[in-house]
């Protein structure tokens, strides 16, 4: 999979650039505020249809102007896709491949997958379970795009489900909480099935790329805690996830009322990671968590090749920066065969071989 060429309209810093990546490894060089980070979240948002800022649209569009366009053209082995996207101040974004209005936004994902490595990524291990479960699902995306429609169906019957337990508590109609509780469980079911499925296809890779990454045997350990649904299984069928959610909802009707919102479910399960045996999260050094931090981006990357089939593109925003000389020589050598884009400060940060991009304010040369 590969970037060919990607034209900016009035998006961020760019009023206008046209900008044709090499086939491997892109260094985009420039001074803090240039713009560097911008031309790499214009990338993602051509995959994704989301700035990996958390950025809402209109903070993507030139100030002072009516819209952005985003236009790339991403080949594949035997076929090409060309995407465009126009992002409005007014009115609802538009997005074509080849020409064709969709029908969906959503059906754009899988057109160009790519890992991101961002300096915040550390948070994944760092802070609390929701940065884990969304690293899981982000990776579920990556491997099923419609695994996004599936935690879309399942954040909305939630919301809908503690609108319901906030406004009325014990009052609640009991037919219409029953609604709610097939909603979310089955769409709870969907997306637990494809978080088993997406650790089980991260466990070896992950193990493997850790050790090249940290120079040691650290046995590294992924476990997933569920009050309501035990052991994450990858053999075990959507079905059966759906009805044990179901029935955990039923249980806990009645505390649900008294609290006014829903406490069981996906959206308070714990994904854990280990070294040696010990969390991760609380026991292991600053070097530890960032040399895993930095093993789940590459065994994802890993993990998607296999599935898809082609190898994403991989993004590395400012990265070199955090590391010391040794982890950021074992990162190079770890680095997958694959179209790469890395932004720094200092060229002499990056030990790589590739094309060097000068970015200045609004240009790319």
């Amino acid at each position: 999979m590969r970037l060919d060429w990607l034209e900016l309209t009035d998006f961020r810093s760019y009023g206008h650039l046209t900008f044709r990546p090499d086939a491997a490894v892109n260094v985009l060089v420039g001074p803090n505020a240039t713009g560097k980070t911008n031309l790499l979240e214009a990338v993602s948002y051509l995959a994704s249809l989301r700035s990996f800022r958390s950025a809402p649209d209109e903070a993507l569009i030139a100030s002072g102007t009516d819209h952005a366009i985003i236009r790339g053209e991403v080949s594949h082995r035997d076929s090409a896709s060309l995407v465009e996207i126009e992002l409005p101040v007014q009115g609802r974004r538009r997005v074509q491949v080849n020409r064709q209005r969709l029908a969906r936004s959503t059906d754009l994902l899988g057109h160009l997958r790519l890992i991101v490595f961002l300096p915040d990524d550390l948070d994944i291990v760092k802070r609390s379970p929701s940065y884990r479960r969304d690293f899981v699902d982000g990776l579920a995306v990556q491997l099923w795009p419609g695994s996004y429609l599936d935690q879309s169906d399942y954040e909305r019957a939630l919301r809908q489900r503690n609108t319901l337990l906030r406004q009325m508590g014990r009052d609640t109609d009991p037919v219409t909480l029953a609604v709610w509780n097939e909603r979310l469980s089955a769409a709870g079911g969907r997306v637990m099935a494809r978080r088993a499925r997406a650790l089980e296809a991260l466990r070896e890779p992950l193990v493997d790329v850790y050790r090249g990454v940290s120079g040691r045997d650290d046995e590294i350990g992924m476990s997933y805690l569920s009050a309501w649904g035990g052991e994450l299984d990858a053999s075990v069928n959507e079905s059966d996830w759906v009805v044990l959610l179901r029935s955990a909802l039923e249980r806990a009707e009645r505390d649900d009322q008294d609290r006014r919102t829903t406490t069981v479910g996906l959206h308070r399960d714990e994904p854990t990671f280990t070294i040696t045996g010990r969390p991760a999260r609380f026991l292991a050094s600053q070097g530890e968590q960032r040399s895993l931090v930095l093993a789940l981006r590459l065994a994802s990357h890993r993990a998607v090749s296999e599935a898809a089939g082609l190898s994403p593109l991989l993004v590395l925003d400012d990265v070199f920066s955090e590391l010391d000389l040794d982890r950021a020589a074992a990162l190079a050598r770890a680095l997958p065969d694959s179209q790469t884009f890395i932004t720094t400060a200092r060229d002499e940060e990056v030990p790589l071989a590739g094309r060097r991009w000068s970015v200045e304010l609004g240009a790319v040369s």
